[in-house]
């Protein structure tokens, strides 16, 4: 009889996970969003990742408002994705730049003014821009962790405050961020980097929370390595250039994929996403599930790295 039952249960439980994933697939169709003519704003737009999601954008038909700190780079792209038009039957429209720096917040309601300058409203906004850390807690200075943080975590957080009240007056749009893995556990020699990540992934949770009601989705985007000059460009713990092209990032994934992973969550207005490979996955799960494992895991990984400083 038991083996009747089990017989006959396993086609059934077959078709209903079948079922559950056609469903899944159909509302995801059903609720793709046109980026057509919708206005999108990207930070840290000059260089890297950001780059590559002005041209995903770009190539969606959106109309880009560019942000960052160097005007030259900035109006590079927007003329790069200008003359990529021509080569288009596509309908898209050329970017428009604002120059500021992330980390001055006391700059934001101007720098929000100019935004909405642009279009007038602002459908998504992209929280890009960010820098990383390489360094031993003990030889870090305190302001390098406050710096870390202005540019990570309040400048974001300012502009975003700053663009919410035009979204929920409209009652549409769209948040987005680019936190990291290391939102989600924490690594060896990444402090700064890594709290100013965690920071981020609660703020925009709650944040998600708290705007639903407006119909104003949230979307962290969570990547691993990305092949960019992030760790190049990352400070260390007495605020110095690192000035280094780590393994990990040189053999990271391209930007261009992981640009248009963005530009899919925002179609498809995903929630939480993770954009790593199977390891660092793994660990996400494992930091929750056996602690005791991860931080074993993790004294391990510092150890290592400690003594091949020492070599």
């Amino acid at each position: 009889m038991e083996r009747v039952l089990t017989g006959g249960m396993m086609p059934l439980m077959l078709a209903s996970v079948g079922v559950l994933v056609l469903y899944r697939v159909l509302a995801r169709l059903r609720s793709v969003v046109s980026l057509q003519d919708a206005v999108v704003v990207i930070t840290g737009a000059s260089s890297g990742l950001g780059k590559e999601c002005a041209r995903a954008f770009h190539a969606a038909g959106a109309r880009l408002v560019l942000c960052g700190r160097d005007a030259g780079r900035l109006q590079e792209v927007a003329q790069e994705l200008t003359a990529r038009s021509a080569d288009t039957q596509k309908k898209t429209h050329p970017p428009c730049t604002v120059i500021f720096d992330l980390a001055n917040t006391d700059t934001m309601d101007r720098a929000v003014e100019q935004i909405l300058k642009c279009h007038g409203r602002v459908d998504v906004l992209i929280n890009n821009a960010g820098v990383s850390y390489r360094g031993n807690i003990l030889d870090t200075d305190l302001s390098v962790q406050r710096s870390v943080m202005e540019t990570n975590y309040f400048g974001p957080i300012a502009l975003t405050q700053a663009l919410l009240p035009a979204m929920v007056k409209q009652r549409s749009g769209h948040i987005v961020v680019i936190s990291s893995v290391q939102g989600k556990i924490a690594i060896p020699y990444r402090s700064a980097y890594a709290a100013s990540k965690h920071a981020t992934q609660a703020y925009f949770d709650c944040l998600r929370a708290e705007i639903d009601h407006y119909g104003i989705p949230v979307t962290v985007i969570s990547p691993g390595y990305i092949r960019t000059n992030l760790s190049v460009n990352a400070v260390t713990g007495d605020g110095s250039k690192y000035g280094v092209l780590d393994k990990t990032t040189a053999t990271g994934r391209d930007p261009g994929d992981v640009a248009l992973a963005v530009l899919r969550a925002v179609r498809q207005r995903s929630k939480d996403v993770v954009l790593a490979e199977p390891l660092p996955t793994l660990a996400v799960y494992l930091r929750t599930l056996w602690p005791t494992l991860f931080f074993r895991l993790m004294a391990s990984r510092a150890h290592k790295e400690q003594k091949r400083k020492e070599e």
